[in-house]
């Protein structure tokens, strides 16, 4: 199996630490150059131009969902030129009572090339199995809703 790695760092810049003034933005540095801006969402005095974690959380689920997607389609011989996502997380109280992300949605917008689209039935099942073989979806059975709304456009070759 794989691992993988990121490298957090924070650094105190305001002269106290107190809950409503100390600062929460924080770099993620990954791979050999790759950094994110990442703090807080906003309503928890973070950053609004860094990502915050509720997003990096969906952000995670929708791109292994395209990634996933992607590979399904291209192994049954569907040409995909173009994939949007419009993810979503919402926030509310799990059923411990905590807050926390309980419901995804996702909604993918794939233009096929019109000589190599899938019909209506096949493009469901190509969701279907991007969600079934999604390694972070498959790490959060039962913690979330998820919900896939997808739209299918064709393009001419």
């Amino acid at each position: 199996m794989s691992e993988h790695t990121i490298k957090l760092a924070w650094k105190r810049t305001s002269p106290d630490f107190n809950y409503d003034t100390y600062n929460r933005t924080h770099v993620i540095a990954f791979g050999d150059n790759g950094k994110i801006c990442a703090s807080a969402s906003p309503e928890f005095h973070g950053d609004p131009q860094c990502l915050d974690p509720e997003q990096a959380f969906v952000m995670s689920l929708s791109s292994c969902h395209m990634l996933t997607f992607l590979a399904v389609a291209s192994k049954k011989g569907f040409v995909v030129d173009e994939y949007l996502d419009f993810a979503t997380a919402e926030l509310g109280k799990n059923k411990d009572g905590k807050l926390a992300v309980v419901k995804i949605v996702l909604k993918p917008e794939v233009a096929f090339s019109a000589k190599n689209a899938p019909a209506a039935e096949d493009f469901r099942m190509l969701h279907d199995r991007a969600h079934k073989g999604c390694i972070i979806a498959n790490s959060i059975p039962g913690c979330i809703e998820m919900v896939i709304e997808p739209t299918m456009q064709l393009r001419d070759d």
